[in-house]
């Protein structure tokens, strides 16, 4: 009897990740910048989100921000904070609504903005000078968020 309730209990868990809908970019409720609720309901992957990180047609942290644990990537930046100590200085809600929109954290941060798809003065084509047409994707998924906001946490 115990070994069928332990496994239901893990069966119904896992149908409950596999049915968590990840929360749409407009969807996003912020709190003081914060994001409390996870994007998908899964647990980010801290070794795709330094992939992410440090990978130029990603995330791209790097352009911008210092992260000693990848010293192994070239060209850090100098714009944004140094990373190091990111895992101590803001807690897992912080970070993720950072990383999904800074700028609700930090009105004037020239961060961008990685999950949102609306709200945006000038959107252009690429580098066209023609206005961009069709629906904005964000620039990454829900999963990257929760993956990156993984890797940010093991920088303690």
């Amino acid at each position: 009897m115990k070994r069928t309730t332990i496994t239901l209990t893990a069966l119904l868990a896992g149908l409950g990740m596999a049915n968590a809908e990840t929360v749409a970019p407009a969807n996003v409720m912020y709190e003081d910048g914060a994001v409390a609720q996870s994007l998908t309901g899964v647990a980010g992957d801290p070794v795709e989100g330094k992939k992410i990180a440090s990978t130029k047609s990603m995330g791209n942290c790097i352009a911008c921000h210092e992260v000693t644990d990848l010293a192994d990537a070239p060209f850090h930046g100098e714009v944004g904070p140094i990373l190091d100590g990111a895992g101590d200085r803001w807690s897992e809600a912080e970070l993720r609504g950072i990383v999904a929109n800074a700028k609700m954290t930090f009105e004037d941060s020239m961060m961008p903005s990685f999950y949102k798809t609306s709200g945006f003065i000038r959107l252009g084509k690429a580098y066209t000078g023609k206005p961009h047409e069709g629906d904005v994707a964000p620039l990454l998924s829900a999963q990257q968020i929760e993956d990156v906001v993984a890797y940010l946490q093991t920088l303690k």
